[in-house]
C-alpha cells in the first residue's frame, strides 16, 4: 500500500540568505499546507521576494532545507529538482508576458517548453485555460492590448496551464490602487480553489490577505515572527504583529492628536 501523501506540501526549514554583508534571510520557516493559500506579510525590503525565490529554487539559499511533498531539494538531486519545476509554478511581480506573442501563444510557451504535448493538444489546453480565466475573446490581442487585470488573469492562465500543484506570487498587488488588489486578491482565491493548487503570496497588503488567506506569516527581521491562521493574527497581542497590523490605525491616531493640537515627537 503507498504512503499516505504528507499533509504539508511545502516545509521550509531555517532558510538562510545573505548578500554580503547584508543578512537577508536569518533562518526562515514556513509550513505550507497542502491545498491551502498561505500569505507571507512583511514590511518592504524585509527579503520576502528572496524568500519566494527561494522557494521557487531560483536563488539558492545558503544554509537550510527546503522540502517539497516530503523531499527535500538539494543540488546534488537533480531528479527531485526537475519534479518540483515541472509541479510549481511562479507568477511574477511584473507578470512577465512576452509583449510580441498574442494572449494564447503566451499561454501556450510553457507546454512547448516542458512537455511532449502535440500542437493540437497545447493548443487545445491553452485555450482551455484562457476559456477558465473568461480570456478566450482577447486570444489573438497581445499583453500591451490588454487592461492590467486581464494581463494579471493572463499571467494567472499561464501559470496554471500546465496544472502545477503549488503556484508562488511574488507581490501581485505591487502598485494597484485599492479595488484593484481587492479584484486581485479575490481572482487567485477564487481559482485556488477552482483549480485546488496550493498557493504562497508574498504582500504586504494586511487587510486583503486576512480576508483571502488560510494561513498567514510574518517574515521581520530574517525570520518568521508569526505563523497562523487569520483570525490568531487579528487577535494576537505579540508587539511585532500588532505594530505591523495596526499600522493604519496607529496612523489615524497619531494624524488625530496633531489636528488637535498635540506635539508629536517622532520615533528614532
Amino acid at each position: 500500500m503507498a504512503a499516505a501523501p504528507s499533509p504539508l506540501l511545502l516545509q521550509v526549514q531555517g532558510v538562510h540568505k545573505r548578500f554580503g554583508d547584508n543578512v537577508v534571510l536569518a533562518g526562515a520557516d514556513l509550513d505550507v499546507p497542502r491545498g491551502t493559500l498561505v500569505t507571507v506579510l512583511g514590511r518592504s525590503g524585509t527579503g520576502k521576494s528572496v524568500f519566494l525565490k527561494c522557494l521557487a529554487d531560483v536563488m539558492p539559499a545558503d544554509e537550510g532545507r527546503i522540502l517539497f511533498d516530503g523531499r527535500p531539494l538539494t543540488i546534488k538531486d537533480a531528479q527531485t529538482r526537475a519534479d518540483f519545476r515541472r509541479r510549481c509554478s511562479f507568477l511574477f511581480q511584473s507578470n512577465a508576458l512576452f509583449d510580441s506573442l498574442t494572449a494564447l501563444e503566451n499561454v501556450a510557451l510553457p507546454l512547448e517548453q516542458t512537455t511532449n504535448l502535440s500542437d493540437h493538444e497545447i493548443h487545445e489546453r491553452s485555450l482551455e485555460a484562457l476559456k477558465q480565466l473568461e480570456l478566450e475573446k482577447h486570444l489573438d490581442r497581445y499583453p500591451g492590448q490588454l487592461s492590467g487585470g486581464m494581463q494579471k488573469r493572463l499571467a494567472l492562465a499561464r501559470a496554471i496551464v500546465t496544472r502545477p500543484e503549488l503556484v508562488l506570487f511574488d507581490e501581485p498587488t505591487a502598485g494597484l490602487d485599492p479595488l484593484r488588489r481587492n479584484a486581485v486578491f479575490l481572482m487567485i482565491a477564487k481559482y485556488q480553489r477552482q483549480f485546488g493548487f496550493t498557493a504562497v503570496i508574498v504582500t504586504h497588503d494586511v487587510t486583503e490577505a486576512l480576508v483571502a488567506s488560510d494561513r498567514v506569516a510574518l517574515l521581520d527581521k530574517g525570520v518568521m515572527h508569526f505563523q497562523g491562521t487569520p483570525a490568531e493574527f487579528s487577535a494576537s497581542s505579540d508587539a511585532v504583529v500588532a505594530s505591523f497590523r495596526d499600522s493604519a490605525a496607529h496612523l489615524g491616531t497619531t494624524l488625530a492628536s496633531i489636528r488637535a493640537g498635540a506635539d508629536i515627537h517622532s520615533e528614532d
